[in-house]
C-alpha cells in the first residue's frame, strides 16, 4: 500500500511539473499589439468600442462613470460627431501580471475639436477574455489642465442673433439646434436651444450628466421610464422647468411647435434605452 501511495504521489508531482508556465513576455507583446490596434481605431467609434469588455467601465472627467460596452459606444459616437474631432492615443508602458490574464497600459492622449485641443493622460486596465482576446475593463483618463472658461467677461445675445442649424444625428430629424453658450461636446457649462415641430417625439433615453430644461415657447411634455407612455407625460407650458438627474430614463414630446432651452455640464450625450430608437443608426 505504501508503494502505491508513493507511486500516485510521484505521478501527481510529475503531472504538475508538466503544466506550462505563463509566458508573460508573450502576453505583454499580445497586449501591446491589441492596444496599438485599439489606438488605430480611434476615428471609428463602433470599432473603438469593440475593444471594451461587455461590462467595462469608462471614467471621463466631468461626468459619472459609464458602464457597459453599449453605453460606452454611444458616448464615443457623440464625441466622434463633434466638428473637428481627432483623437490620438500614445501608450508609454504595458504591463502584464504573473498569471498572464490581467494587464494595464499607461499613456497620453490628444483630443482635438473645433473648440480647441485637450491633452491628458490615461490608465487602462485590460483582462484576457475566455476567447483569448485582450479587452478593456477599466478606462480612466483626465485632462492635464482644467477646461478654459468661455472667452470674454459676459455674453449678450439678442433673439435675432441666435444661429440655428440642424440638430445632431442623436436627435430625430425635424428639429433645429442653436448653441447659446459654451460647447456641449466638451467638459464645462453649456446652453443650447432646441426648436421642434408639433408632434416631435424623443424616445426614452438618458444623459451621463444632469439636464436642465426650460420651455421658452409652445407646449412641451416629459415622462419618466423605459417605455413611452403619452398618458403618463406631464405637460410643461412656456416658462416651465424640468431637471433630469444624470442617467434618469425619460422621454419627451412637443405638443405644439416648441422651443426649449437646455443647460448643464458637458459633454452632452443622448443614450437611448432601446438602441433601435437611436436615429443616428438610421443614417448609416
Amino acid at each position: 500500500m505504501r508503494t502505491y501511495v508513493l507511486t500516485v504521489a510521484t505521478v501527481i508531482v510529475a503531472l504538475s511539473g508538466c503544466t506550462p508556465a505563463v509566458d508573460v513576455e508573450q502576453e505583454r507583446a499580445a497586449l501591446a499589439k491589441t492596444d496599438s490596434d485599439w489606438a488605430a481605431a480611434a476615428a471609428d467609434p463602433d470599432k473603438f468600442a469593440s475593444f471594451y469588455a461587455p461590462g467595462a467601465s469608462f471614467y471621463a472627467a466631468g461626468m459619472p462613470v459609464v458602464k457597459g460596452q453599449p453605453a460606452i459606444r454611444e458616448v464615443l459616437k457623440q464625441l466622434a460627431a463633434t466638428p473637428g474631432f481627432d483623437l490620438k492615443v500614445t501608450t508609454s508602458n504595458t504591463e502584464v501580471g504573473a498569471a498572464g490574464d490581467v494587464g494595464y497600459t499607461t499613456g497620453m492622449y490628444t483630443l482635438a475639436t473645433a473648440a480647441g485641443v485637450e491633452k491628458g493622460k490615461s490608465v487602462t486596465v485590460w483582462r484576457k477574455q475566455s476567447d483569448g482576446n485582450w479587452r478593456v475593463v477599466e478606462d480612466i483618463f483626465n485632462a492635464d489642465t482644467a477646461p478654459s472658461p468661455v472667452p470674454g467677461p459676459h455674453t449678450l445675445l439678442a433673439p435675432s442673433s441666435v444661429v440655428w442649424g440642424e440638430a445632431p444625428p442623436s436627435l430625430p430629424p425635424g428639429a433645429r439646434l442653436a448653441v447659446i453658450a459654451g460647447d456641449p461636446s466638451q467638459p464645462g457649462p453649456f446652453v443650447v436651444r432646441v426648436e421642434m415641430p408639433a408632434g416631435y417625439t424623443i424616445a426614452p433615453h438618458w444623459h451621463p450628466t444632469d439636464e436642465h430644461v426650460t420651455v421658452l415657447s409652445g407646449a412641451f411634455a416629459l415622462g419618466m421610464g423605459d417605455t413611452l407612455d403619452a398618458a403618463a407625460m406631464q405637460d410643461l407650458p412656456a416658462g416651465g422647468f424640468a431637471l433630469m438627474p444624470a442617467r434618469m430614463h425619460h422621454y419627451a414630446m412637443a405638443k405644439t411647435d416648441s422651443i426649449v432651452q437646455v443647460h448643464g455640464m458637458g459633454p452632452l450625450a443622448v443614450n437611448y434605452v432601446n438602441a433601435a430608437d437611436d436615429p443616428s443608426r438610421a443614417t448609416k
